[in-house]
């Protein structure tokens, strides 16, 4: 069943229509990581483990591991991530200061391959 579209961060979207625009498939997948790789950890309190709470680590020494194994802990309890193959995490920083995590994963309604980057820190 397709969900309003609204990308974490960004206003609702309308349809061709004229109608709010609806998500659906792979498109829904990737708001629903998104949401969850940027919501703070414990910032729901009915789901006190939703959230990867990256907007969290703006600020702080960034530590390249832990970001890559809370990213992967996330990705693997959301449902719109294919187990196998495993999402990949990687993160790597700019010469600017800037560190991001780039996320490949497969979406498990299509089997779509998705591919996203998050930024992390802004220096």
């Amino acid at each position: 069943m397709p969900d309003i579209q609204h990308t974490f961060g960004s206003d609702l979207a309308v349809g061709p229509t004229g109608d709010l625009a609806l998500s659906a498939g792979a498109q829904l997948g990737l708001e629903r990581v998104l949401r969850r790789l940027l919501t703070n950890a414990g910032g729901y309190i009915w789901q006190l483990g939703y959230g990867a709470g990256l907007p969290q680590a703006i600020g702080r020494v960034a530590n390249p591991e832990r970001i890559k194994a809370v990213i992967r802990a996330q990705m693997l309890q959301e449902g719109a991530v294919a187990r196998s193959p495993a999402p990949s995490v990687s993160v790597s920083g700019d010469a600017g200061g800037s560190v991001y995590a780039y996320v490949r994963y497969a979406d498990a309604d299509t089997g779509e391959t998705q591919s996203l980057t998050v930024p992390v820190e802004m220096s």
